[in-house]
């Protein structure tokens, strides 16, 4: 139901054409981004969270490591650990609040390899007392310091490094301390000190991301409301914009003698095509309804819900009806009380039955029903039935943990109009 790609020769067209102008690459195509970072979704705020909490770990860390410094039987390296660990933690800092959305790999590797040296120095130190969960200090600060990039890098490169350092130190204290009864909580604790806010960190993370991505959705879907009965999507409209430019572009060149007349065969095989795509793009527009666009256009929507229109029966839904019509199926596709249920909504509109009577005036009656697999009714929340009654009169049933509802929406008749 996407919109299908831009021909070869169309695009062959705009570059040659742009080539001949000075310009340098093709035709802009509309692309969503896959992975969503820092800056696009406001998570610098959870950056900024993350690195006071990297802070206090660091303060915290310092302070047991004064408090063990009569312990140490060579305390340099233990010193040498933690003056090139704050100058990570400050380089990193600075670093993540001018590098934009990404910090780059060879940055990151960098990165991890000065963790590594800090853990590698901590664990010299702190060898000769075989007690390592206890006297460990700048060690497990390393571990936490992976919270100053945690908005910058992928959620699943940081629970690889942070598990790599999980289990490093695992070792360090399965070799190293003789894990006595009384020893091991405090080995399970340096544990949890290094890793658990890391790993805390990017559920939180991704957990936002997933959160603020169905909410632009939900904000790009709502727009379809107040469209007229038969309109151009906005994925359309952007390839109208494209065809409209390479169609400008080529008039240009012919009207300035760039492109000599006749035409040469190829030049009018591209022309012919670029009108055959405007064409279509304008029958598809008076053909497709707000509905359609709204299920197609969204990345939530599109993956769960089919819509039978034939009639496009969807577009004589005053605002109010469309409003409440998108929210029920939005909630029945959204309830995220079982993940790990496939959720599919199937809604059917119309026919309009010519022998039904006409009531409440010369509205006319549209059925509209939606079928459910994976949605159980007691499952349904409570704000998606007040949704419904938004739409009209309704009734439900359920079968094997699948709902359907039935409504008897009441339209405008467009020939009153």
């Amino acid at each position: 139901m996407t919109l299908p790609p831009a021909t070869e020769h169309t695009l062959g067209l705009l570059a040659e054409v742009r080539a001949s102008r000075g310009f340098v690459g093709g035709a802009r195509r509309l692309v969503r981004p896959e992975s969503p970072h820092r800056a696009s979704l406001g998570t610098a705020f959870i950056g900024m969270g993350a690195s006071i909490v990297c802070g206090i770990s660091a303060i915290y860390g310092f302070s047991l490591f004064v408090s063990h410094w009569p312990d140490y039987s060579n305390p340099l390296p233990a010193l040498g650990a933690w003056a090139l660990l704050i100058l990570v933690l400050v380089t990193a800092f600075v670093t993540a609040s001018v590098v934009g959305d990404r910090l780059p790999d060879w940055m990151f590797s960098t990165f991890l390899g000065l963790l590594a040296l800090v853990i590698v120095l901590d664990v010299v130190a702190v060898w000769d007392l075989h007690d390592f969960g206890r006297y460990a200090t700048a060690s497990l600060t390393a571990a936490t310091a992976l919270l100053l990039v945690i908005t910058l890098r992928r959620p699943m490169e940081i629970l690889v490094a942070i598990a790599a350092i999980g289990l490093a130190l695992l070792t360090v204290e399965i070799v190293n301390t003789e894990l006595r009864p009384a020893a091991i909580a405090g080995q399970i604790t340096a544990l949890a000190f290094a890793a658990l806010p890391v790993i805390i960190g990017v559920v939180i993370v991704r957990g936002f991301r997933s959160m603020v991505q169905v909410e632009l959705d939900r904000v790009l879907v709502q727009s379809t409301v107040s469209a007229p009965r038969f309109a151009v999507g906005m994925l359309a409209s952007e390839e109208l914009a494209r065809l409209d430019l390479a169609a400008e572009e080529l008039l240009d060149s012919v009207a300035t003698g760039r492109i000599a007349l006749p035409l040469r065969p190829k030049t009018a095989s591209v022309a012919a095509s670029l009108a055959t795509e405007l064409r279509l793009h304008l029958i598809e527009g008076r053909r497709e309804t707000w509905l359609y666009h709204a299920i197609t256009e969204s990345e939530l929507l599109g993956r769960s819900v089919t819509l039978t229109d034939k009639a496009s029966l969807a577009g004589l839904l005053d605002a109010n009806q469309r409003d409440g019509l998108l929210a029920a199926v939005w909630l029945l596709v959204n309830d995220h009380a079982k993940k790990t249920t496939v959720r599919t909504v199937q809604v059917n509109v119309g026919p309009i039955v010519a022998s039904t009577p006409s009531v409440q005036g010369r509205k006319l009656r549209v059925p509209i029903v939606i079928t459910t697999t994976g949605v159980p009714r007691n499952r349904v929340d409570p704000s998606t039935w007040n949704a419904i009654r938004r739409v009209g009169r309704y009734s439900d049933s359920s079968q094997n943990a699948s709902l359907r509802v039935e409504i008897e929406c009441f339209v405008d008749n467009p020939a009153d109009l």
